[in-house]
């Protein structure tokens, strides 16, 4: 009898550990200040194959969003599935000390209208999705970009099972070696001034993929540096942009571009090639829109960043026997709706979280539509601050009293302002931001002399560099 009991129990581990491995893998490719123009299937003067060819493997959704569209929000709610202005972080994450850290809790941003406090760090009790699915059973790796905090506040403290190439600060100094100014990412490539950043995280992600040998799923999120700032492109490929009668700056945007589109390219081929491609979900999207200009949409990380260019960002989902390759999902949503997603792919199981703003993707992965439902959005650099989106209508809000409305699917340059002629959808729009406001402030901690850094900034430099 206890013999029988015995093999009961070994074959109820042995199909539990089957069930666990036929869960899908998680890839995460996650590009900084990436335009959704900036792809060779919509601009031909970027060269994409790979980007090109996922598209036709894989559901773009159109019109992806982010809820706060700038450097470190983004990340925020990507990984909670909150939008960043309820973790009250309307604000990249500034650097109070040389090394990239900070002491105070909020940065004060010296040009902000508003005076609002940012967060300089992702609170360690906010659940992120890398703790979720530690519950899921998944093994959780993090490469790359981190841009919630210093050491403290890591990914290793945030669920993640492991991290490389993590810096406190937000960008590198060169894509070239020596990259960063402090000591925690890539240090054993100072020497080798040849070697290029995106290539060496692009050999870090082949190298987890080849070795991972643990019998639970994973999630490999990576989130790139490039095409952040400072725009520098692998050298052979800017000259080819230059031979073609690119200026220097567009060159060096091109070539980086290239680069990405070429590790993306390597990390799906090597998936393939590790037979991991048909039990793996990979995910591409963006944090932000484009540095330059981002034709035909209006704004981008520069200004206007609440307009179309801004906002909008590439994302595209392909999940294997789920995804329908070569189709297109066309009605808006925002990246805080992976939380939820990736939660559902985990579990196989309908996933409900009143604590998080995201919605679950699933129905659009299966190829049907999304209930309705208001997006919202909010910065605080400058006078436009907030928007409301309803389907195809945006109403953009600035401290200074003024408001737009556009129909972004008729209008997408949002060229033609209809605040005074849609004038109840407008009131309506504006009453709705107005009460989610609100219900937003009221969730914020006091900023004090005492729990804050001002950043000075001089506001003429701050838009010539980006510094969002």
């Amino acid at each position: 009898m206890k013999k029988i009991k015995l093999l009961l129990l070994l074959c109820i581990g042995a199909m539990s550990s089957v069930m666990a491995q036929e869960k899908p893998n998680i890839v995460l490719l996650f590009v900084d200040d990436y335009g959704w123009s900036d792809v060779g299937y919509r601009n031909e003067s970027f060269v994409t194959p790979h980007l090109d060819q996922f598209k036709k493997e894989s559901l773009e959704f159109t019109r992806a969003y982010i809820p706060t569209p700038t450097c470190s929000p983004s990340r925020a709610s990507l990984l909670t599935g909150k939008e960043a202005a309820r973790l009250q972080m309307p604000r990249h994450i500034g650097h109070e000390m040389p090394d990239g850290s900070n002491t105070k809790e909020f940065g004060l941003w010296s040009i902000d209208p508003a005076k609002r406090g940012s967060r300089n760090w992702l609170p360690l009790e906010e659940v992120t999705y890398a703790e979720k699915l530690k519950e899921y059973g998944y093994y959780n790796a993090f490469l790359g970009k981190w841009h919630l905090g210093h050491e403290t506040f890591h990914p290793i403290h945030q669920g993640f099972d492991e991290q490389i190439g993590v810096s406190n600060f937000g960008h590198p100094k060169s894509y070239y070696a020596p990259f960063f100014k402090d000591k925690n990412a890539y240090q054993e490539f100072n020497d080798q001034p040849d070697v290029y950043l995106t290539e060496v995280m692009t050999d870090t992600a082949v190298h987890f993929l080849e070795n991972y040998n643990k019998p639970q799923p994973f999630m490999m999120t990576l989130w790139y540096y490039t095409v952040h700032g400072p725009h520098i492109g692998k050298k052979e490929l800017v000259q080819k942009y230059i031979d073609q009668g690119m200026l220097p700056k567009y060159a060096e945007y091109h070539a980086m571009v290239e680069s990405m589109d070429k590790s993306v390219g390597t990390i799906l081929k090597t998936l393939k090639r590790l037979k991991m491609d048909e039990n793996t979900v990979v995910i591409i999207t963006s944090d932000q829109g484009s540095f330059f200009e981002n034709t035909p949409l209006a704004g981008g990380k520069r200004h206007n960043t609440l307009g179309e260019g801004g906002a909008r960002v590439p994302m595209m989902i392909k999940y294997p026997s789920v995804t329908k390759a070569g189709t297109e999902y066309s009605k808006p949503i925002q990246t805080i709706d992976i939380f939820p997603t990736l939660m559902e792919i985990a579990s196989g199981q309908t996933y409900k979280d009143s604590n998080i703003q995201g919605k679950s993707l699933m129905p659009a992965l299966k190829g049907k539509s999304m209930k309705k439902r208001n997006l919202y959005f909010m910065r605080s650099y400058e006078d436009q601050y907030a928007a409301i989106m309803q389907e195809d209508w945006k109403l953009v809000k600035y401290h200074s009293g003024k408001f737009e409305l556009f129909n972004v699917v008729e209008d997408i340059s949002e060229e033609h302002n209809k605040i005074d002629v849609e004038t109840k959808r407008a009131s309506k729009m504006k009453e709705a931001l107005l009460e989610w406001e609100n219900e937003v402030y009221a969730g914020w901690k006091e900023v004090t002399l005492e729990n804050s850094h001002l950043f000075k900034v001089n506001k003429k430099k701050a838009k010539e560099k980006g510094i969002k």
